[in-house]
């Protein structure tokens, strides 16, 4: 039986053999998860050499199909010239994404090869955040004046249907004299009327449209209410910027779930792929990583302290990680509200006093339900009233701390300037481990001679 031959095995032929014709026809016969599968196994020489073998349009095609993450690199390695070439066929949102994952000397310098129309709609969409609708808005709609008439905008198709022809066109936007959005028309409006009509007489409006700075969240909102095509981004004085579709705010939402996936399961820095340089995924691991070492020594520091109470009380080991365990769930949750209302815009930075009074009555209660049903398991385990009495006590003394605390942590966070989503987690767990230890062995020395042997 003859073994199968993988994609990435005959792509890497192909361009061994510079049999560019068909290396374009392969990939097309590929699926997009494929492609962006046989390219990634590609050493780095030959990934250059793939897109150097092609023409800009061919190169750019790919470049559409792989992560913004794994283009970048490619098309950052390749000579500045060619690389301009290729972006210029790119549309706008997908090169602003492949740009923003360079840095920025290297994307100033492809921009600075560009055509100059191009190459500053680049510049504004980057002045933007990803995850607003200025950084998701494309530049290619079509637009024109209140007074042009249906005749106008037919002439205008006919005449430029070699550049519109990949255009995302369901909407044409009607602007005045001012070039400030007025009203908008659907692509068979202009079928019916007589090709003397003016636009002014038959568009929509008032039009719906959205911020630059409006977030994915609220973009997101939109169109769940209005199953439209798309909506135009606005400046403040009604000025036509760009127009975002709901599969940019789709791509948006998964992008940002894959971050805070990442995130948590600690891998920082962005995307990771196992093509990419060793040292760049050693670090982006390392960086977690060493900063657990840290934290988890000053929790480890804590039993160092209480060493002696719990060697004369063993059964204490096996409550420690359950008090610090279960009160970290309740702080994550704390956290988790936090994080949503301060995204929704319900709660602001400065309301920490607020945040304390609302999670310390959760936490109150909480922590009296939970330390008493902890402590019951304890006394009936060990026949041991003050066991039970101290487990039960520092679950819920701890439950307290970690909710509170988990509630004006992000909070906190967003005040200073730091990420919420990635350091919440790692300091709540310190925390939680710190205070669990902590209030377990102080409140088991305590009473010590009533423990007894155990």
């Amino acid at each position: 039986m003859s073994q199968r031959t993988e994609p990435w095995e005959t792509l890497s032929q192909l361009i061994q053999d510079r049999r560019d014709s068909e290396i374009v026809q392969f990939i097309e016969s590929l699926s997009v998860s494929e492609t962006a599968r046989a390219i990634s196994r590609l050493k780095e020489v030959e990934r250059e050499n793939l897109i150097s073998l092609l023409n800009p349009e061919d190169a750019a095609e790919i470049i559409k199909e792989i992560s913004e993450s794994q283009a970048a690199e490619i098309v950052g390695n390749i000579s500045t010239g060619q690389a301009a070439a290729i972006m210029e066929e790119l549309d706008s949102d997908h090169l602003v994404d492949v740009l923003a994952e360079m840095g920025t000397d290297k994307s100033e310098s492809i921009l600075s090869e560009m055509a100059q129309e191009d190459a500053e709609e680049a510049r504004t969409l980057l002045n933007y955040a990803s995850d607003v609708a200025g950084g998701l808005m494309i530049s290619e709609y079509l637009a024109y004046r209140a007074d042009d008439t249906i005749g106008d905008v037919l002439a205008d198709l006919q005449d430029n249907q070699e550049k519109y022809k990949d255009y995302n066109v369901q909407y044409f936007y009607v602007l005045d004299s001012e070039e400030k959005l007025v009203g908008v028309l659907r692509m068979h409006n202009l079928l019916f009327p007589a090709r003397k009509t003016r636009l002014e007489e038959i568009m929509i409006h008032p039009p719906l449209s959205v911020s630059g700075q409006a977030t994915l969240l609220e973009l997101k909102d939109f169109f769940d209410e209005h199953k439209l095509f798309g909506v135009p981004v606005v400046d403040s004085d009604q000025h036509l910027l760009g127009v975002v579709l709901p599969s940019a705010v789709e791509e948006g939402v998964n992008r940002q779930r894959t971050k805070a996936y990442l995130r948590l399961s600690g891998i920082i820095g962005g995307e990771e792929f196992r093509t990419m340089p060793l040292t760049i995924r050693s670090g982006r691991r390392l960086t977690w990583l060493s900063m657990n070492i840290v934290l988890n020594i000053i929790a480890a520091s804590v039993i160092a302290m209480y060493q002696d109470t719990l060697a004369a009380v063993i059964t204490l080991a096996v409550f420690l990680p359950m008090v610090s365990d279960m009160s970290g769930c309740s702080g994550n949750q704390a956290v988790a509200v936090s994080m949503r209302e301060l995204s929704l815009g319900l709660v602001k930075p400065r309301e920490i006093l607020w945040v304390i009074l609302k999670e310390t009555r959760v936490g109150i209660i909480n922590g009296i339900v939970l330390g008493g049903l902890l402590g019951m398991a304890a006394f009936w385990w060990q026949g041991n009233m003050w066991l039970g009495i101290v487990i039960g006590g520092a679950l819920a003394a701890n439950t307290l701390v970690s909710v509170t605390i988990g509630g004006v942590l992000p909070l906190i966070l967003k005040q200073v300037k730091i990420d919420p989503a990635l350091v919440s987690s790692p300091l709540l767990t310190t925390v939680t481990d710190m205070c669990g230890f902590f209030f377990v062995l102080s409140f088991a020395s305590a009473v010590l001679p009533k423990l007894g042997g155990m």
